[in-house]
């Protein structure tokens, strides 16, 4: 396995929400990336969730926010339109929100996991809700009344759930490289090793399993779990997939801003969507599959015919400048690229889902003013240097700094990370 991974999100939540002017074709309104999107089953209504730890409920004809959904505290990884038309919100606090259209408080509130929710799925007769979570489990919740079940054996963290459509499996994806498909009845999951940490799950209308790797190879698995073939969808991780509603295309998002448009049948690249160039999270078709939507680290979701791949209204709406563009061609801002979408490196871009790294170096870990820190962090006395920050992402962000919301990534190479510093010495001195 390779030694640096670079995150799926980062989960420390930083801004407050306000809702601003919409165009027509790009919805804006979220005050950080968007993680996370779902589209009701008329196609008149988008759940987004964000960093910023709030969702929204969108109506797609008017372009324009109906209802802000205020209780997660930390980010809201995952979203979902349940079949009797409420709502359903899971966020990095563990917890997952069900919701009524209007209300502003949730109708209740689903706790057991014990670390972050990444994923949701719903059954095909809407009576259960399925969670992954970094907590390394899966669980299956009835949403008609009952305890939910809880499906271990992941040795990492669970990225991906998924029904199958006749609702009867279960299938669950995760870092440890496996894929497993449970019986939602009862019973021990088949289970399917791949080459690389795998982030996003979908399953197609026949029932053929695409799976999304760290490696940027989308896999396919055909009903029996025999692997079926495989499509290079870019070279850096895949962190969202979505099947569109006829089951013959595939959408890929990367952490590297392109999504990739895929046939099913033939496992062959269409065509790619290029925004901003900035992580797309999120990925979702419409129920005509005429249209995609995604969600991206420039807080926008954007609308692509999915048809040819090319923008619905202006591509650069809403987009966001990159933050790097200034370091062209510095190997350390290249390293430090992975990071972008959590932290800025100067005072008057303020945070992001991390804290900014404006005059890091000097400064104690956890001691910015006005930025949440968890206790863990604040009783730690490491002072930020770029001896520790090699540190730091040489033995992993789990072993130096026990207790952090920090993705686990590591940097393998005593270069990569000596140029990582010595950019981080120049971008970020005050």
């Amino acid at each position: 396995m390779p030694t640096r991974r670079i995150p799926i999100s980062c989960l420390i939540a930083a801004a407050l929400l306000a809702v601003a002017p919409v165009a027509q074709a790009q919805l804006a309104g979220h005050g950080g990336p968007v993680r996370s999107i779902a589209i009701s089953a008329d196609g008149k209504n988008v759940l987004s969730g964000s960093f910023d730890t709030a969702a929204i409920r969108w109506s797609l004809a008017g372009g324009s926010a109906e209802q802000v959904l205020r209780f997660h505290a930390d980010a809201v990884n995952a979203v979902a339109f349940l079949g009797d038309g409420r709502m359903a919100t899971a966020g990095a606090d563990a917890k997952i929100a069900l919701w009524t259209s209007g209300r502003q408080q949730p109708d209740e509130v689903l706790e057991g996991h014990t670390a972050p929710i990444v994923a949701l799925a719903v059954a095909p007769d809407g009576a259960t809700l399925a969670s992954a979570a970094w907590d390394g489990t899966a669980r299956l919740w009835p949403l008609r009344g009952g305890a939910s079940r809880v499906l271990e054996g992941h040795a990492q963290n669970v990225n991906g759930v998924a029904f199958t459509p006749d609702g009867k499996s279960l299938v669950s994806v995760g870092y440890d490289l496996t894929v497993r498909i449970w019986p939602v009845a009862d019973g021990p999951p088949d289970i399917v090793t791949l080459p690389a940490p795998l982030n996003a799950v979908a399953v197609a209308p026949d029932g053929e399993i695409v799976t999304g790797g760290a490696d940027g190879k989308v896999r396919f698995l055909a009903p029996g779990a025999k692997e079926a073939g495989e499509a290079q969808a870019g070279t850096t991780p895949i962190i969202a997939l979505a099947i569109s509603p006829d089951g013959a295309r595939v959408a890929a998002a990367g952490i590297g801003g392109t999504v990739n448009l895929i046939d099913r049948k033939t496992r062959s690249l269409i065509s790619a969507l290029v925004g901003p160039g900035l992580p797309v999270w999120s990925v979702a078709f419409m129920p005509d599959g005429a249209t995609l939507l995604t969600g991206g680290a420039d807080a926008t979701i954007r609308r692509w015919n999915a048809q040819t791949g090319n923008p619905v209204g202006s591509p650069q709406q809403g987009a966001v400048g990159d933050p790097l563009a200034a370091y062209a061609g510095d190997h350390g801002a290249e390293v430090f690229r992975a990071c972008v979408a959590c932290h800025t490196l100067s005072e008057k871009d303020g945070p992001r889902a991390g804290p900014t790294l404006a005059g890091l170096f000097g400064r104690k870990i956890a001691s910015l003013p006005d930025y949440r820190f968890s206790e863990a962090l604040r009783n730690m006395n490491i002072v930020w240097t770029p001896e520790t920050v090699s540190q730091l992402f040489e033995v992993g962000p789990n072993a130096y700094t026990p207790g952090t919301k920090m993705p686990e990534q590591r940097i393998g190479s005593p270069e990569d990370r000596k140029a990582l510093t010595d950019f981080l010495s120049r971008a970020t001195a005050k």
